[in-house]
């Protein structure tokens, strides 16, 4: 399946903002079931400059500054991207989760490592006691690790209500777990949490979903939105995207932006400026099918 993103970010200013300086997040990553076919950034008033480079996790990054005086900026990012669905594996063939727990802190090859290095505590999301509370129900001994992990993720998807007023970026998961409430963010960050809680490695995924709209409607543009979901390595099939807020495992229908320990490390779009008194931000995501018919999945 082919689609066009479109990822506008508009800052409003009641002052002028004589300089600012930003760092981008919007390139789609090429894993081995999506393309970056072709992207490319458009930015108002025009930057001085625009740098690009790859982070520490492998992401495209941005690094631009406007030095024109300005009350208004956009920003928007145009991807075109193929996404290949692959069949999913069988949770029963993989492996017990403790002897994926005690692989994992194995060192001995890259590939560890690379796991290895998602077990640690980061700045939004940190292994606690309360955590570990909840994710031990469906972890009991000797259980299939995806097994496992779909049950977490359903658990998930039925105890936390989606609600797009009930937090912030900045909400600290145990007010997540009090509330019961949250976004895509937040229930990604839950099940990291409690994954690394476990001693199990966790990475967060940016990306975007296609949504459907209801039968009979035309799609809203700009009704699509920014997507997060979570990702953790399992030694038979690798690293493995789970769905917690749509209790599934991604497919043709979910495009990769970035991944990292959390979401401050591939936020789509920061910086800093001067000057610029009150302002605000919007953003329009808008995610087009290119193909009628999606392609079948490939085997994992």
């Amino acid at each position: 399946m082919r689609y066009k993103v479109v990822h506008t970010t508009t800052y409003s200013y009641s002052e002028s903002v004589p300089v600012c300086h930003n760092q981008v997040h919007l390139t789609p990553r090429d894993t081995a079931r999506q393309t970056c076919l072709t992207h490319r950034l458009s930015i108002r008033p025009a930057p001085t400059s625009v740098e690009r480079a790859v982070d520490y996790f492998g992401n495209q990054v941005h690094y631009f500054n406007v030095q024109e005086a300005h009350q208004k900026m956009v920003v928007a990012a145009i991807s075109k991207v193929r996404v290949r669905g692959l069949a999913p594996p069988s949770p029963e063939a993989t492996s017990p989760w403790e002897l994926v727990r005690d692989w994992t802190r194995g060192r001995e090859s890259h590939l560890r490592l690379d796991s290895y290095q998602f077990t640690f505590d980061s700045p939004q999301v940190s292994a606690a006691a309360n955590l570990l509370d909840y994710a031990l129900p469906s972890f009991p001994a000797g259980r299939p690790i995806l097994a496992a992990l779909l049950d977490l993720v359903a658990r998930i998807h039925r105890d936390f209500a989606y609600d797009p007023l009930a937090t912030t970026v900045s909400t600290p998961l145990d007010e997540v777990l009090r509330l019961r409430r949250g976004v895509c963010q937040d229930f990604a960050h839950l099940a990291i949490g409690c994954l690394r809680s476990l001693g199990l490695s966790a990475r967060y995924v940016s990306g975007y979903l296609l949504t459907v709209p209801p039968q009979g409607q035309p799609r809203l543009v700009g009704a699509d939105a920014s997507h997060a979901w979570f990702s953790t390595y399992c030694p038979e099939i690798g690293w493995i995207d789970l769905d917690p807020t749509n209790n599934c495992i991604p497919s043709a229908q979910h495009i990769t932006l970035a991944w990292g320990r959390d979401y401050g490390d591939v936020c789509p779009i920061k910086g800093v400026f001067v000057g610029g008194g009150q302002h605000g931000m919007s953003v329009a995501v808008d995610v087009l099918p290119l193909d009628e018919e999606p392609e079948p999945d490939a085997p994992r």
